[in-house]
């Protein structure tokens, strides 16, 4: 489930920059509106192993305005969640499942408050463009690190004290952080 689901991951992340991407339906992140099974809206393959895929994205746009002679940068960094490429399989599902998907989720918004916080925080040079993908790519490397090691701790939701342990240690996370 993990590599299959990140590698569709970073590959709707880099997409997220596209215009094609642009077209995607897609789900903000919010504190008040968890993922329900009928947001995964994508087919599976006969042949995948995995109960379920949450597709997300972080994404940013840049924009530079010239104000009395001096350039003011405007950053926007968002996290998505992409119905058309994220699915599950009724009969292997459950709530513990989604919960986890949600979690998936979650992970994502705290590496994209990570990414707006060392956005925030650098100073940037005339390369501001190249400055902020650097950033940006090393943020999409830890956010996979770190989803991996997710899915490795709770055995994809199968250990359920390990499954509790991380749900309360990303919801602490993202109280800190907001």
């Amino acid at each position: 489930m993990g590599a299959v689901k990140f590698f569709l991951a970073l590959i709707l992340t880099f997409a997220g920059l596209t215009c094609a991407a642009q077209e995607l339906e897609t789900i903000p992140w919010s504190a008040d509106r968890k993922l329900q099974w009928s947001d995964f809206k994508g087919s599976y393959l006969k042949t995948e192993w995995a109960a379920a895929t949450t597709a997300t994205s972080i994404s940013y746009s840049l924009s530079v305005e010239e104000t009395g002679g001096r350039q003011i940068v405007s950053i926007d960094v968002g996290c998505e969640f992409f119905p058309e490429k994220s699915w599950y399989r009724p009969e292997l599902c459950d709530s513990i499942i989604l919960s986890h998907e949600q979690l998936h989720f979650d992970i994502a918004e705290l590496h994209a408050r990570k990414l707006r916080k060392k956005l925030a925080e650098t100073q940037f040079t005339e390369n501001i463009r190249e400055e902020i993908r650097e950033i940006y790519d090393d943020m999409l490397k830890r956010l996979y690190i770190f989803q991996n090691k997710y899915d490795r701790e709770t055995n994809f939701s199968r250990n359920l004290q390990q499954q509790l342990l991380w749900n309360q240690m990303i919801a602490k996370e993202l109280n800190i952080s907001s």
